[in-house]
């Protein structure tokens, strides 16, 4: 070891290699996203979320999952839905699907991670929706239902609002494939593909660095007397209680918490740990703090500790099912990704992504999507004109 500047540069490479393994997944993974959100409008799907009930908790996290993968965005949608008639439970399914069932999140899973991870992402999530409805529908009172929906009134601002607020879909007659095939089509996936970027890109950078610095400086045998590494039963229970705690802490939302994921798993935390601690994106700090502003603190308490217990449980459900499956993966096997570039799989998607994306960048501003970069952090006052011209 050289000092501070080759820590530095060990932190960096582990964070470069790390980004250069997730990028075309996440151009791939917006890009879906983007595509639903040009063709679905926000009515339909307020429209759809009047109750609580399963069937509409399952719409609710099929639209959210097809949504914004940025927490704070998530997070102002699922308000903006509240505020025009969707059931309470119903905007947090919503949300919770948006940040953690999302394509790219799953994509990024399989790829730092293993397989595995997403399909627990996948089969936790569903069960935190469904204990977070049991959980509202025994604790959740009138009295503070009603102060929340009052506070979400005033539309205090909170994070990403404008990007929130806007409709980008395309209007008109045809097929899903006619209306995306069409001009407006096309420069309304270009619109929603780089404001996704736009909103995600600083807790992406954040999450890397995050964890390029752990991983470079944080010695293993902290983590595996943190984790109880030399306690297995000890260490799966302690997992999905502390995974959350640890996310809370660490600021990161979204997809940016992936690559601290790694670096815990390697560290010793259990498999449902991660699940837990991959979930917890939506109790962030800042986000918190925005569940404050948006329904008041009572509810934010409320919040924090419902999903917390969901969340938890989620880990322990996923812990055991995939446990006694035995699916759960080797954590011997570990790798931090190290190797930066190299002509294989992952470089010719690089590229071939990089290129979609740069042409959907000149779209963008070749349709004044520069007037709407600057609108995106807006209040939510703005809602009620959009600033799109194909309508």
């Amino acid at each position: 070891m050289h000092g501070i500047p080759h820590a530095i540069l060990h932190a960096l490479a582990i964070a470069g290699s790390m980004t250069w393994e997730i990028t075309w997944a996440l151009i791939l993974g917006f890009l879906l996203s983007a595509v639903v959100q040009a063709v679905v409008h926000k009515s339909t799907v307020v429209r759809l979320l009047g109750d609580d009930r399963p069937r509409t908790l399952a719409v609710a996290s099929a639209f959210g999952a097809a949504s914004s993968s940025c927490s704070y965005a998530a997070v102002a949608l699922a308000r903006s839905l509240f505020r025009k008639g969707a059931d309470f439970t119903a905007a947090m399914a919503f949300e919770i699907a948006s940040t953690n069932l999302v394509v790219e999140l799953g994509v990024i899973l399989a790829l730092l991670l293993g397989w595995q991870f997403t399909a627990a992402e996948f089969v936790g999530g569903p069960v935190m929706i469904l204990l977070l409805a049991v959980l509202f529908r025994l604790l959740l009172r009138d009295r503070l239902l009603r102060e929340a929906r009052e506070q979400a009134e005033h539309g205090r601002a909170g994070s990403m609002e404008g990007h929130a607020a806007m409709d980008m879909s395309v209007t008109g007659e045809g097929s899903f494939a006619r209306r995306l095939l069409s001009g407006g089509g096309l420069t309304s996936v270009s619109h929603v593909f780089v404001m996704e970027w736009a909103a995600i890109v600083r807790d992406l950078v954040i999450g890397l660095l995050v964890a390029g610095a752990i991983a470079a400086w944080v010695p293993d045998s902290f983590w595996q007397a943190f984790f109880f590494v030399d306690h297995p039963l000890a260490g799966k229970i302690w997992g999905p209680l502390v995974g959350p705690l640890v996310a809370i802490a660490s600021f990161v939302c979204s997809i940016g918490n992936v690559p601290l994921a790694v670096v815990l798993w390697k560290g010793g935390i259990s498999f449902g740990g991660v699940v837990a601690f991959i979930f917890a994106d939506l109790l962030i700090l800042p986000i918190l703090n925005i569940y404050r502003k948006y329904y008041g603190a009572r509810m934010a308490l409320f919040l924090l500790g419902t999903f917390y217990a969901a969340i938890v449980v989620a880990g322990y459900a996923v812990e055991l099912l995939f446990g006694g499956l035995g699916l759960v993966p080797d954590q011997r096997d570990a790798e931090i990704p190290m190797s930066g570039v190299e002509w294989n799989y992952t470089t010719w998607l690089n590229i071939a992504f990089l290129l979609l994306a740069g042409a959907l960048l000149i779209r963008f501003f070749r349709t004044g999507g520069a007037a709407m970069l600057r609108m995106m952090g807006g209040g939510p006052a703005e809602e009620e004109h959009p600033g799109h011209g194909h309508h």
